[in-house]
């Protein structure tokens, strides 16, 4: 669906450049997790795949389009809802009906679905409500549009606990085989449970890209308060009722991810964790 075709890009030649030859590629089916601490390019790069950005150097390809063209057929197929945006003084059913035309299988119906999630109402006044509930609005018009790629800056910020409760049923409840959701944030605790596939990104390059299944298959994580099992961990970090921690995983036997764990592996250890992703016989020891 896209492929990232070693992209970078700088919003000025006297500065560092923001994204240093990223590739990634992105499937249908699956929810990915675009992750990495504040100002490390993540919404740099979700402007450039949705062709608001030209990069630099690299390019971006969607169904066989380079989004650079911003082709009707491309721009249609691409949502973005971003981490900041101002809405108009209309309310949320009057802006989808202005707005749903430019997107061929955008629904009402699952609109209203994801409305009576959210619990906000169609005759919400976009101008008059709180940047919470704006979010919420924008989110819900943005997963009935139905475009084959869905992507998502920060959207928990500005969410209250249960408003970060229904954005995961939300989620979870609205994927299929056709759709493609990118979720960037740097708040990992919040869709930890969402996602089959991570991209942890640091300096302006990515550290890991890899799989939730893969991930779990070659990483075991748990929670532990053995002195014996922390000092052989790849990675440990203190936690309520222990540490948690990080061991290779040669049985494959699959335990939950925990992201956050993962975050921190990834960028104090990069080396290490990428070690565990490599075949026993091109290993260097």
């Amino acid at each position: 669906m896209l492929k990232i075709e070693k992209i970078t890009f700088g919003y000025s030649r006297r500065k560092p450049p923001v994204l240093t030859d990223i590739s990634l590629s992105v499937e249908p089916g699956g929810v990915y997790g675009l992750l990495g601490r504040n100002g490390v390019g993540k919404s740099t790069l979700l402007y450039l795949i949705a062709g608001a950005l030209t990069p630099n150097g690299g390019q971006v390809v969607f169904n066989g389009e380079n989004t650079r063209r911003r082709l009707p057929s491309t721009m249609s197929e691409i949502f973005l809802v971003p981490e900041e945006f101002t809405l108009p003084s209309v309310t949320l059913n009057e802006f989808a009906r202005a707005n749903s035309r430019f997107y061929p299988r955008f629904s009402f119906e699952d609109l209203r679905r994801h409305v009576e999630t959210f619990e906000i109402s169609l005759s919400d006044n976009l101008g008059a409500i709180s940047m919470g509930q704006k979010k919420k609005a924008y989110m819900c018009f943005a997963l009935a549009a139905n475009t084959s790629l869905l992507m998502m800056d920060e959207p928990t910020n500005g969410l209250d606990i249960p408003g970060k409760s229904a954005f995961r049923r939300f989620i979870a409840s609205s994927m299929n085989d056709e759709r493609a959701i990118l979720i960037s944030t740097h708040q990992v605790r919040d869709i930890d449970r969402l996602l089959d596939h991570v991209v942890i990104m640091e300096n302006n390059s990515v550290l890991l890209d890899r799989s939730v299944s893969e991930i779990t298959s070659r990483l075991a994580f748990m929670v532990t308060d053995s002195r014996r099992v922390v000092e052989n961990a790849l990675f440990a970090q203190p936690a309520l009722g222990g540490n948690n921690v990080i061991l290779p995983n040669p049985g494959g036997e699959e335990t939950a991810l925990n992201l956050e764990s993962l975050f921190e592996f990834a960028l104090s250890k990069t080396d290490l964790l990428n070690r565990q992703f490599t075949p026993e016989d091109e290993k260097e020891y």
